[in-house]
Order: C-alpha cells, then structure tokens, then sequence
C-alpha cells in the first residue's frame, strides 16, 4: 500500500489547500479509524467527512491473513494512510513501529505519539522529542502529537517535523480547547502546518480551532463514538470548512461596549 498513491501536487499558490510535506490536500479534516462499531461505519463516516487523510495505529494494520482487513472497507488508493504510534510509551518503541511500517508498506508521512501513561494518554515529550529527532535523522516527515506548550512546538519544528499537532484536551476526553490562548501562541510562532489533535468533542469546537488559525483537525472519537457516526462526521466537514473561512474573512473586533449598525446621522426629524 504505497502512501503516494492518493497525494496530489502542490496547487497553485491562489488554492487554499494543506500543505503537508510538500503535498496539497483539499480536506483540512483528518480522521482515525479506530472505536467504530464496524468496518463499514467506518467507511461511510470517513466518506462522509470528506477525509482524505486518516490515521491507523500499526497494531490495526493487518497486511496479509486476515479474514478482514482495514482495506477491505478503506481503499489506499483513495486515502492517505497516516501510521501512528498509538500504544509506545518510549522513543525506542514509536521509532521500531514506524521503521516497521515503513518497510511493510513504504509509509514515510507518520504521526509521531509517545504518551506518558495509560491513564492520561498525555505526550511524553522528552520521548517525543528524542523520536522526533531520530526519525527525521531516518528521513521520514513526521507529524508529531505534543502538548500544548508553545516553546515545545517551537523545538518540534525547530528539529524539522512536517506538522505539529497540539492537544485540545486529553484523548478521548471530548472537554474541547482547554486552552485556546496557546494554540493561538502556538500557530502564530509556526511555519509548518498545525493541527488540533486530541480533545474534540463537537464540531464547534472543532470550527473554533480553524478560527483560531489552526490549519487542520485531527479527531476520532467524537465521530466513532457519536449516536449517528455518519451525521456527525458530515457535522465536523461543515464546522471545519465554516472555520477556515471565518478565519480567513478576518473576525470584526471585540469592542467594550455597544457599535451601532445603522449610522447616526440622517434620521428621520
């Protein structure tokens, strides 16, 4: 399954396209395909999302002998496989799997997660970084998953990382932006691409990110564990498309008190 197989070529510098390792992608909306009650709910969610990215942890990538496989259902001529390192809780282990997937299937645009313990899956970023560093050193472009804290961003791209990817809050946690003002920080400092990762529970939350000036979003549980998966993947295009535009109209500003809307002069005597 060649990762190249769905990747177009840089648009004009007029198309407002992600940009992502010198590739261009229309959706800005990136999903998982985990926590599906099926491989076919999993199909029309992501169809309907308009994805073109999506993420598979290695472990769920089932290459040869499997009565059914993740391929079955997604096809990798049309998506973008993303490997990630969901499940490492070291550098040595995130950079064994994606060395892994690299030679299984010749995946070099991966997402980098080294998570600190089980039960706050929040980033270990001194694994992260010593991952980071190596797996560039090794060729790949990675996106790395990290915390909120602008100085770390900074170093991740520093280093020479494709995107960074902030959490919103926890994973799985669905609290939202917990803190918009750093990823404000964090996408103001930026030259490479950066996307909310972790944390989404709504598609509001999902349209603040993109107004913040996020380029992309990146979730999975707030679609794979929603009443209707399908409606709320087609929730979260809409938001996300809604909240790069308003960010690219330019919000009015925030004023103490009230500005009329029709003008002062001309009333009626």
């Amino acid at each position: 399954m060649s990762q190249h197989a769905v990747q177009s070529s840089p648009s004009p510098a007029d198309d407002d396209s992600l940009i992502i390792a010198g590739r261009a992608y229309q959706s800005r909306l990136l999903l998982g395909t985990g926590k599906y009650d099926s491989g076919a709910t999993a199909q029309a969610a992501i169809e309907a999302s308009g994805a073109e990215i999506i993420t598979v942890a290695m472990r769920r990538i089932e290459l040869v002998g499997a009565s059914e496989r993740l391929s079955d259902y997604l096809d990798p001529e049309k998506y973008l496989y993303l490997p990630n390192t969901s499940g490492c809780y070291t550098a040595r282990e995130a950079v064994r799997t994606l060395r892994l997937a690299r030679e299984a299937g010749g995946y070099n645009l991966v997402k980098l997660e080294v998570v600190g313990n089980k039960e706050t899956l929040y980033p270990d970023m001194i694994e992260t970084l010593k991952a980071a560093e190596e797996l560039i050193d090794d060729g790949f472009d990675v996106m790395a998953y990290c915390s909120d804290d602008p100085n770390l961003a900074a170093r991740l791209e520093e280093m020479g990382c494709a995107a960074i990817m902030p959490l919103a809050a926890p994973i799985g946690s669905g609290l939202g932006i917990l803190n918009p003002l750093h990823i404000r920080m964090i996408v103001e400092q930026a030259s490479i691409p950066v996307l909310v990762d972790a944390g989404i529970g709504t598609p509001s939350d999902a349209a603040i990110a993109m107004e913040l000036g996020c380029d992309g979003v990146l979730l999975n549980t707030a679609v794979a564990e929603a009443r209707d998966p399908v409606r709320m993947a087609a929730a979260f295009r809409l938001a996300v498309e809604a909240g790069r535009q308003a960010y690219l109209a330019g919000r009015m500003p925030k004023r103490q008190y009230a500005s009329a809307s029709s003008p002062e002069r001309g009333y009626i005597e």
